[in-house]
C-alpha cells in the first residue's frame, strides 16, 4: 500500500511540474532538457520505490501510474469543465498579424521563436498570419491570412 500511495503522490507532483514548466518547453526539448527529463524520472522512481527492487513492487508502481493516467484521461473526456485544468487550453499568440505580447511572455516564447515557426510553416511574415495558436501539445499552429 505504501508503494501505491507514493506512486499517487509522485504522479500528481510530476503532473503539476510539467504544467508549471510550460507546453512550449516540453515540445522543443534540447539535449540538456532530455537528460534532465531522464534524471527527473530516475529521481521520481527512487522516491516511489525507495529500496524495493522487487518485481511485484515494480508492477505495483507501474500499474498505479497507468491507472492514474487512464483515470485522468477518462475524467478529462467525461467532465468537459475540467479539460482546461487537465489538458490545458490553446493560446492565441498572433491575431490578424498582431502579436499578443502578454501571451508570449506567459509561455516564455520569443518573437524570434515565433518567426522561426512561421518560416517552418511557409509563412514569411507575421503580418500574413490570421492566427498563430499555441496548442495544448506545445506546437504552434499558424493560419495564414487570406491573400
Amino acid at each position: 500500500m505504501d508503494l501505491v500511495l507514493r506512486s499517487v503522490i509522485m504522479f500528481f507532483a510530476i503532473f503539476v511540474i510539467t504544467r508549471v514548466v510550460g507546453r512550449r518547453e516540453l515540445s522543443t526539448m534540447e539535449p540538456f532538457d532530455l537528460i534532465l527529463l531522464i534524471v527527473t524520472g530516475d529521481l521520481a522512481q527512487q522516491a516511489v520505490t525507495q529500496s524495493d527492487y522487487s518485481i511485484s513492487g515494480g508492477l505495483t508502481v507501474l500499474t498505479t501510474m497507468a491507472l492514474l493516467t487512464v483515470a485522468l484521461s477518462y475524467t478529462s473526456w467525461k467532465i468537459p469543465k475540467l479539460r482546461p485544468v487537465l489538458d490545458g487550453e490553446p493560446l492565441v499568440l498572433v491575431q490578424d498579424g498582431e502579436i499578443i505580447e502578454r501571451n508570449l511572455r506567459r509561455e516564455r516564447i520569443t518573437v524570434d521563436e515565433l518567426l522561426a515557426e512561421a518560416r517552418l510553416q511557409q509563412v514569411g511574415s507575421l503580418d500574413r498570419v490570421r492566427f498563430a495558436v499555441l496548442e495544448t501539445n506545445g506546437r504552434i499552429s499558424i493560419i495564414p491570412a487570406d491573400s
